[in-house]
């Protein structure tokens, strides 16, 4: 495996954690992998900065997630972004599907965390 393939597995695997009940209920988790300076842009068009994200994520019920179609790009040496397609079910006939796309960046620390999120409706 090369170190891309690696990194892509790698940066799935956080995305996903992000994606769990427990990791969403809890803010110190949520801040391991969120950076301070994190935004995120939701399908529905507002901008979120990481002290909404932890007050809002800790007292969701979380939908299920699907993802699919994952592809990495490497902007930086420590910056990489990942594109895949998400289907959330909230219900069995309520299911929004979207395409999403996160930017990591490698902190001081040798940890990947988001610094940048953006779910598009499709």
């Amino acid at each position: 495996m090369n170190d891309m393939s690696a990194l892509k597995l790698q940066l799935i695997a956080l995305e996903q954690r992000l994606l769990k009940p427990q990791v969403r209920a809890s803010a110190a988790q949520l801040s391991k992998l969120i950076a301070p300076d994190f935004i995120e842009v939701g399908a529905s068009g507002h901008r979120f900065g990481l002290d909404e994200v932890l007050t809002r994520l800790p007292q969701e019920s979380p939908p299920q997630f699907e993802n699919s179609d994952f592809e990495l790009r490497l902007l930086s040496d420590n910056i990489a972004q990942l594109c895949y397609k998400a289907s959330i079910i909230y219900s069995e006939s309520d299911i929004r599907h979207s395409r999403r796309t996160s930017i990591w960046r490698l902190n001081d620390e040798q940890q990947w965390q988001m610094v940048y999120h953006q779910g598009t409706t499709c």
